[in-house]
């Protein structure tokens, strides 16, 4: 019933044998219609009394999605098959999550001088993911701005961060590579003690965790660019997507805040909301976690089909249990995590499992990967060299 439920499917959706490459008639034919279809979804959703178009709308909207997650491939380039799986998931679930609201959706902070105007206010609702400036974000923390004021040296700085971190993104991605030659093979090698391998481990956990957010810096970057340059928006409506990770004091302050909120609203609604009807504020964060868990482990099944399930929700619950036991300690003692005490509790914990979480993305097949910034960048071989150097040297301790 399940394999014919599957071909139904797939013949609704004319959805094709084998995943085809992204060129301009695959384009027009398979993501030109999700993301027409998204931006229409937006506008009913800041339009009143659209309701049940919106109603209408969403069953399309997400089969569209489906349709050309499910039907395209970018041979060579899996970094962005990834991130075309991100684009089609966030059209699903946004307009979802927009069709469940029976009140249109408001913004209440606009550029200077800006005329309210519904088609621009849906095409901000499209591409903010964080809400900045509207009701629906609540309790969204955002990074304290510290870059020039002026637009002009706005822009340049935004330039030289976005190459910046590119080149760090490379330099890390081909670190990783060094560390691990097999196409799909695990962070932990078991060859080692238990202590060097703990410290291998880490060290490629690390290395992981900062080359995703590099790599979600030079992308954010290169959107504030365009949208500054190009639709003239002001610099304010792109606050920094980070702050500071790695000075966080509480699993709450890292992951509540100074890592990137760009998946937060969607992670709370398909499963902060629906726990917390059942468990309140603990099935809240629990709910979260799980749903970004399930979120991350959709991606790596596009890259290979390996099933990673334990380490994703074993990793990303162990983050939930963090944040609910310091809400307990502020509870019981009147204290919050933080200091010098709570920066060793936030590394030594975060360590322990995202070892965990790294190893099902290296798992995944996530590093090998093919990038255009590793295969560009120009100390390459000196990085592979020294990487490849410091294993051999772990090996022989």
């Amino acid at each position: 019933m399940v394999s014919f439920a599957a071909l139904s499917l797939s013949d609704i959706l004319r959805i094709p044998s084998t995943r085809a490459p992204i060129d301009p008639t695959n384009f027009a034919s398979y993501v030109l219609p999700p993301v027409l279809s998204y931006f229409a979804a937006a506008v009913l959703a800041v339009t009143p009394k659209t309701h049940y178009l919106r109603i209408a709308l969403c069953p399309l909207v997400v089969l569209l999605a489906l349709r050309a997650a499910m039907s395209l491939d970018i041979p060579q380039r899996k970094f962005f098959d990834v991130d075309f799986m991100v684009s089609m998931f966030v059209i699903a679930t946004r307009t979802l999550d927009w069709t469940l609201q029976k009140e249109p959706l408001k913004r209440h902070i606009r550029p200077a001088g800006a005329t309210p105007s519904t088609i621009m206010d849906a095409f901000d609702l499209a591409v903010n993911l964080r809400g900045i400036g509207w009701d629906w974000s609540k309790g969204l923390q955002v990074p304290r701005e510290t870059r020039p004021s002026t637009k002009a040296r706005f822009v340049a700085y935004t330039i030289f961060s976005a190459g910046l971190h590119a080149f760090i993104c490379g330099v890390v991605h081909t670190a990783i590579q060094s560390f691990l030659p097999d196409a799909s093979g695990s962070i932990i090698d078991e060859t080692l003690p238990f202590f060097l391998r703990f410290l291998r481990s880490c060290i490629i956990s690390n290395l992981g965790a900062l080359g995703i957010c590099c790599h979600l810096q030079m992308a954010y970057d290169l959107c504030t660019i365009s949208a500054v340059l190009i639709l003239r928006q002001d610099p304010a409506q792109w606050p920094p997507a980070f702050e500071h990770p790695w000075l966080a004091t509480s699993v709450r302050d890292l992951w509540g805040w100074r890592w990137h909120q760009f998946f937060r609203q969607t992670f709370i609604f398909l499963g902060g909301y629906p726990l917390s009807l059942v468990f309140g504020r603990v099935g809240h964060i629990f709910g979260a976690f799980f749903a970004s868990a399930v979120f991350h482990l959709i991606l790596l099944t596009t890259l290979n089909g390996e099933m990673v399930f334990r380490r994703m929700v074993v990793s990303f619950g162990m983050m939930a249990l963090a944040v609910n036991g310091e809400r307990a300690f502020r509870q019981w003692t009147g204290r919050k995590v933080g200091g010098l005490v709570g920066w060793v509790w936030t590394i030594v914990w975060v360590n322990l499992w995202t070892t965990l979480m790294v190893d099902g993305f290296a798992r995944g097949g996530v590093f090998v990967c093919s990038s255009y910034l590793d295969s560009a960048t120009p100390v390459r071989a000196l990085v592979e060299r020294t990487v490849m150097g410091f294993d051999a040297w772990l090996h022989t301790l």
